[in-house]
């Protein structure tokens, strides 16, 4: 059976790449997809076929697309009680509870946040890039509480995958998070500039690198308070500038200061745990996770332009552990 298609046809405006071209003349689709029909012979110019994206095109030069429908999601629609902070017609945030796993994978097919996506959004989601399906632009590990921008179509998607790939060097994006973490740094505020790799001793963990594929990690951190008498703990607001897998995680464990809960970078503390008190130690026990969550997110509308700030004030688990960590005594 055919694939319902549309025949998109214009004008190239200048002399451009052939990508450029059609990205300018149809804004709703993305370069992306662009380049994937020009290479499924989808796209012709003053009726040849052309398979080059970086093919010349001269002003005045008939365009032509064929552009199939978004073809169905692959992952099923699975209904489940989201936490919306907003919503458009554009894209949706939100507030993602810790153990929601966001896109399908090995051991989980199912039961992610793009599953719910798929059957809240229903058919507002258009093609991205040739499929009906939710545009994740970045992820929160599956214990990691907090916000999350997702695009519904091709247009916000890649508006938004610019702002996150500028890591908020151009001021539109601004990313931060609450952690608890073990000990006080050494200095109250501070830049942790160390790449990222995945670790050549366990390929389940990344680890700070200098090899050739390390990749440039930058974080920010600011201690807003100590934890206990004397401190066992302390509260730190940490500012991504680059987005990298575990990267906060890693990064406060490369400090010495590794998040309580973190069973991965931080087992080396579980001794840590005898200087809590009892309330403070059944806390971290009912939290089972790592301390980290999504505090605040802001960025550029990527179709209306206007600046967007939310907020999420630290789920249940999280204050509670925080409320006894303040009360903590060390005991004698």
């Amino acid at each position: 059976m055919s694939v319902p298609s549309q025949l998109l046809e214009t004008s190239a405006a200048e002399a451009s790449r052939l990508d450029k071209a059609l990205a300018a003349a149809f804004p709703d689709v993305s370069r992306a997809r662009f380049q994937a029909l020009i290479a499924e012979g989808a796209v012709s110019v003053e009726g040849e076929t052309v398979r080059e994206g970086r093919h010349k095109v001269k002003a005045g030069d008939t365009l032509r697309v064929i552009l199939p429908e978004a073809a169905p999601a692959l992952p099923l629609a699975e209904a489940m009680a989201l936490r919306i902070s907003y919503e458009d017609k554009d894209l949706i945030v939100i507030d993602k509870p810790a153990g929601l796993v966001v896109h399908p994978g090995a051991g989980n097919e199912t039961g992610t946040l793009v599953n719910a996506l798929i059957a809240h959004c229903g058919d507002s989601l258009s093609g991205i890039g040739g499929v009906r399906r939710p545009g994740i632009v970045h992820r929160l590990d599956k214990d990691t509480s907090g916000l999350l921008v997702v695009a519904k179509n091709d247009k916000a998607h890649h508006g938004l995958s610019d702002q996150f790939a500028a890591h908020g060097r151009d001021g539109r994006l601004e990313r931060s998070y609450l952690a608890i973490v073990w000990g006080v740094p050494e200095r109250r505020q501070g830049i942790i500039s160390a790449p990222i790799d995945r670790s050549t001793a366990n390929r389940q963990k990344m680890a700070v690198s200098r090899g050739a594929n390390a990749r440039e990690a930058v974080t920010h951190y600011e201690v807003l308070e100590t934890l206990g008498k004397p401190p066992v703990a302390s509260l730190l607001r940490c500012v991504l500038e680059t987005g990298r897998t575990h990267q906060i995680r890693v990064h406060m464990a490369h400090i010495g200061n590794p998040l309580l809960g973190d069973g991965v970078y931080g087992s080396g503390f579980r001794t840590s745990a005898k200087k809590l008190s009892e309330d403070a130690a059944a806390a971290l026990n009912a939290l089972n996770r790592q301390a980290l969550h999504a505090t605040s997110l802001g960025f550029e509308h990527p179709i209306s332009g206007k600046q967007m700030q939310f907020e999420s004030p630290a789920p249940e688990d999280f204050a509670r552990l925080l409320g006894a960590l303040r009360l903590n005594n060390t005991q004698a």
